[in-house]
């Protein structure tokens, strides 16, 4: 992330000023601008008052490099790190993460399912949804494989430029069930099969790069269907009037993840910083800013009707899903990611 940017919150809440927790401090880094300042207004400012314990910030872009550089030269700067499951998998397996310590964070029993990893552990929880423009569709679209439908819904439709997600729902629209998606896309018959899926629909597909352009390419018609991230889509909803179509069934769920990196020097402050937000009381503080759900599965009581109706883990938006196999991207992510590159190319 360009022109990192840290913030530093000191607070001291009466009761809380003993001297054990004034002389602690940890570093969270997250992905910078608006996730990262909701993510400092429900987690990081309230933390540091509750507790005494000082928090600075910082940003990064997932670069393992970086975070491989720091660990290496015994220099790491960071304490939590806010991590997407598939690069959670990769540094854990590369010795880059400490592997958590349940018992000083939460029962992984009270987490939703893909919340769990050795080396992280899933804070919120977001989506990969079927959005629309309705002004542009004569039809209504009821599930995200309607996306490869260019006869009921004619026009461009915009996609990630990724194998993740993308993958996926080539396999359901292809009559994948989705609890067999990743045993099928474990083999080369798999594989072939979603790109050949991909292949009916690639002439009408544009491609986006950074989590706001779907909104944008849904309101200006450039596409009239898409894939995007439920916030982005919620997001020109509220403050853009934008209109847009949501479909939950069939989303494919994917997690902001909290990790500490392989030694850090701040662990018992790293440890309550991670268990204050998956406190049940805690965890869907989140949602307050944007429609990310709670990990915390009894943490959605206290979410309001209104908010939950638009949240990834509200029970009703979970009737067809699928959770984003971390273990499955983070083994075969190269890979597919080198195969997928080659077949936008051509």
């Amino acid at each position: 992330m360009k022109n990192a940017v840290k913030y530093v919150y000191i607070a001291f809440a009466a009761g809380f000023c003993s001297t054990s927790y004034a002389a602690e401090s940890l570093t969270v880094t997250s992905w910078g601008g608006a996730l990262q300042k909701n993510q400092s207004s429900a987690f990081m400012e309230p933390f540091a008052k509750t507790t005494g314990i000082k928090v600075s910030q910082d940003e990064w872009s997932g670069e393992l490099a970086k975070l491989r550089a720091m660990t290496e030269s015994g220099s790491v700067v960071w304490d939590v790190i806010d991590v997407d499951p598939q690069s959670a998998e990769q540094a854990c397996g590369q010795g880059l993460l400490e592997k958590l310590d349940y018992a000083k964070i939460v029962k992984p029993s009270s987490l939703v399912q893909g919340a769990v990893l050795d080396c992280a552990v899933g804070v919120s929880s977001y989506a990969t949804i079927l959005a629309y423009n309705p002004a542009k569709l004569k039809n209504t679209p009821t599930t995200i494989t309607d996306i490869f439908d260019t006869v009921k819904f004619p026009g461009k439709r915009t996609f990630h430029k990724s194998p993740i997600d993308t993958l996926e729902v080539a396999l359901m629209a292809d009559g994948v069930p989705p609890e067999k998606v990743y045993e099928v896309l474990e083999t080369p018959e798999g594989v072939d099969r979603a790109f050949k899926k991909l292949d009916t629909i690639k002439k009408d597909i544009v491609w986006w790069e950074a989590g706001a352009q779907p909104p944008q390419l849904l309101k200006s018609g450039e596409a009239v269907i898409g894939l995007a991230w439920n916030g982005r889509i919620g997001d020109a909803n509220k403050n853009e009037k934008a209109g847009l179509g949501v479909v939950w069934n069939g989303q494919i769920q994917g997690f902001d993840m909290w990790s500490i990196p392989k030694g850090s020097k701040n662990q018992d402050a790293a440890y309550k910083f991670i268990q204050y937000t998956l406190n049940t009381s805690n965890n869907a503080e989140l949602s307050k800013y944007v429609d990310y759900g709670p990990t915390v599965t009894d943490a959605l009581k206290n979410v309001s009707p209104e908010k939950l109706k638009d949240l990834p883990t509200a029970p009703e938006n979970m009737k067809s899903f699928l959770v984003q196999n971390a273990e499955f991207w983070g083994l075969n992510g190269p890979e597919l990611s080198a195969r997928f590159s080659t077949w936008v190319s051509k």
